[in-house]
């Protein structure tokens, strides 16, 4: 259900690698969310690294919408950037898997496979 994978690349470097990779990929960056820094900023001791990178083609998410509205509560697409342990990794929750759980629709199969090839080339990319 996951795609995850380690960096030796800085979580800085990472994050900057990560948003070009998206939008070369005709993808858009709509909001990153620093989950690290927003738990810090309301006095949670938390030691960690996390950004969420909500990413979407406009495209494929019409595709979807168009085909079954209550999909909305699934997009966009989240691909996050985390420490763990001293380690800096990228990952997301495999679109087609999640998608089938929801839908079993072929068409819209179709466009969750498309995505994840392009989410998981994003974070090779990245790496």
């Amino acid at each position: 259900m996951y795609y995850i994978v380690e960096t030796s690349k800085s979580f800085e470097q990472v994050s900057v690698d990560l948003d070009s990779a998206v939008k070369r990929l005709g993808f858009g960056v709509l909001h990153v969310h620093d989950l690290g820094n927003t738990l810090r900023s309301k006095g949670v001791v938390f030691e960690e690294q996390c950004r969420v990178f909500e990413v979407c083609n406009p495209v494929q998410a019409a595709k979807v919408l168009s085909v079954d509205m209550r999909l909305n509560m699934a997009l966009p697409c989240r691909i996050s950037i985390f420490t763990e342990k001293g380690k800096t990794k990228l990952g997301l929750i495999r679109p087609e898997q999640m998608l089938s759980a929801l839908s079993q629709d072929e068409a819209l199969a179709e466009v969750a496979k498309e995505v994840e090839e392009k989410t998981i080339q994003m974070i090779d990319e990245a790496k």
